[in-house]
């Protein structure tokens, strides 16, 4: 009588698996190099620039916000060449680039050049060390993604909040429950 209950045990817990995703590599290599967990990352990249593919909502790493206006390109050096026009016709703060929208204004200084914020790899470097700024300052990591967008907080902040938690579901397959956990 026991095999059967075990097996439905088995079966129930490759299910809720199977409804996670395991984080790329770079996001977990990024992710453990911060000290913040793999999926904490993943679901800000989902967030910021995740676009439909096959049916798929996955992270682009050519995504721009220009002034507002979400852009994809499909090569990085297409992306660089609307970044540099970007900067030289608007704001650096009307800018944001790459998985996780750095925005130029605010962070650009931590990339050697405007178009490194589209290696997707520094890119992750920069998002994973901005959260792990925000985590420090929060000790929550929804409240952490909430900050990464805006800083001073309210109402799109708010809306960011929810977004990112229903990202980490996904990628987590489970609900937000502990959202304080520090490590990866």
């Amino acid at each position: 009588m026991a095999a059967p209950a075990v097996t439905g045990l088995a079966l129930l817990l490759v299910i809720l698996a199977a409804r996670a995703e395991v984080p790329p590599p770079a996001y977990r290599l990024a992710a453990h190099a911060a000290g913040i967990p793999s999926a904490v990352l993943f679901a800000i990249a989902l967030q910021e620039s995740g676009m439909r593919i096959r049916g798929r909502l996955l992270p682009w790493p050519w995504t721009l916000n220009i002034a507002g206006k979400a852009q994809r390109f499909a090569t990085r050096r297409a992306a660089c060449r609307a970044l540099l026009r970007a900067l030289a016709k608007h704001d650096a703060k009307r800018i944001d680039s790459g998985l996780g929208q750095i925005n130029f204004g605010y962070h650009g200084q931590r990339f050697s050049s405007p178009c490194e914020a589209l290696d997707p790899y520094r890119n992750l470097t920069v998002a994973a060390s901005l959260l792990r700024e925000q985590h420090d300052a929060t000790g929550d990591w929804v409240k952490a993604a909430g900050r990464y967008h805006r800083p001073a907080g309210g109402a799109p902040a708010a809306r960011y909040r929810a977004g990112f938690a229903r990202h980490l579901q996904q990628v987590t397959g489970s609900p937000p429950a502990s959202t304080k956990a520090r490590s990866p």
